[in-house]
């Protein structure tokens, strides 16, 4: 993200200026990643009103790559390894098709402020995954009791039947959800064992190359792609993938890496559940998506859980986008 200069008097050293820049960006950045992020579960759901959901995410994700992909190779001078590609290759299959193509396509299903609740489980996976490998690192108590809340507040979701008055969430769609949350944190840990070009971004471009050719073919297989017709698509859709390509894959992630290199992990962490609440406040609005006495009280629950479990004291973990 850059800043525009401005003309101060007497001579500033570059750490102060650094410093400055820090101030004015960092704030911005992090309203990017909570606003932006956050209202790429309504842009999904936007764009998924005529277009198939897979098909819409491999669009999305493919064009990305090819986008960013030669920008980045000539301008880092970074030539990717095999290695390099395997990794992006299970990282971008796993992150984008599995788990954005299962969001794309629970939302169907599922409310899009829903779906960002049962995304923000990722951090509960991390956890239980982190523990779970050999040597791994035991929770302290406060993320034992995030861990007991995060689990009561899906239970709180999925069931009793007439809860609050409300219907309970599609168990088809959140199980999918919850999946791709799992496989998600899974990629995750499996990338802090592989080396990956120092780029982010062009990672990330390639990450998008892979994921996005693997949700074309999941498209072919679904047969979504016999069914995208073009012409049948409308306008509302059409800005919706725009906006989630610009906005949310490009200055949203841009935004992310900022607040990632200037900032503490502990606040960065801050956007799982943030976007969330974005997300549940977006799809009423936007959407007419009803919060029920169930939605509040499991986002009550849920949100609670996630932050126990990301501000306790522990080793950091990989994060990446998540919508």
């Amino acid at each position: 993200m850059a800043s525009t200069a401005t003309e101060i008097e007497g001579p500033v050293t570059p750490l102060k200026s650094s410093r400055a820049e820090s101030a004015h960006w960092v704030p911005l950045a992090f309203a990017a990643v909570y606003i932006l992020w956050g209202s790429t579960y309504i842009g999904i759901r936007i764009a998924i009103e005529s277009f198939p959901p897979l098909a819409m995410a491999a669009l999305r994700h493919s064009l990305v790559g090819l986008i960013l992909y030669p920008i980045l190779r000539i301008r880092t001078g970074i030539r990717p390894t095999a290695a390099n590609w395997w990794t992006a290759s299970v990282t971008g299959v796993s992150l984008l098709c599995i788990t954005n193509g299962g969001l794309s396509w629970a939302e169907q299903r599922v409310p899009s402020g829903i779906a960002a609740l049962l995304v923000a489980t990722i951090s509960l996976w991390l956890v239980i995954l982190d523990w779970l490998r050999p040597r791994g690192t035991r929770p302290v108590p406060r993320v034992f009791v995030g861990l007991v809340l995060g689990f009561l507040g899906l239970a709180v979701l999925v069931g009793p039947a007439k809860l609050g008055g409300s219907r309970r969430i599609d168990l088809v769609g959140t199980g999918v959800l919850l999946t791709g949350s799992f496989v998600w944190a899974c990629a995750s840990l499996y990338s802090k064992q592989r080396n990956m070009p120092d780029s982010p971004l062009l990672v990330v471009a390639m990450q998008s190359l892979a994921g996005g050719a693997a949700l074309w073919i999941a498209a072919i297989v679904s047969g979504e792609v016999r069914a995208l017709h073009f012409a049948a698509i409308s306008e509302r859709s059409w800005m919706a993938l725009i906006y989630l390509i610009v906005f949310g894959s490009g200055i949203g992630f841009t935004a992310y890496l900022y607040i990632l290199k200037n900032s503490t992990a502990s606040k960065v962490a801050t956007y799982a559940f943030v976007n969330p609440v974005v997300a549940l406040f977006l799809g009423w609005m936007l959407a007419g998506e009803t919060i029920t006495t169930r939605t509040a009280l499991a986002a009550a629950v849920i949100l609670t859980a996630v932050i126990l479990v990301i501000s306790a004291p522990r080793a950091d973990v990989a994060r990446g986008e998540n919508s």
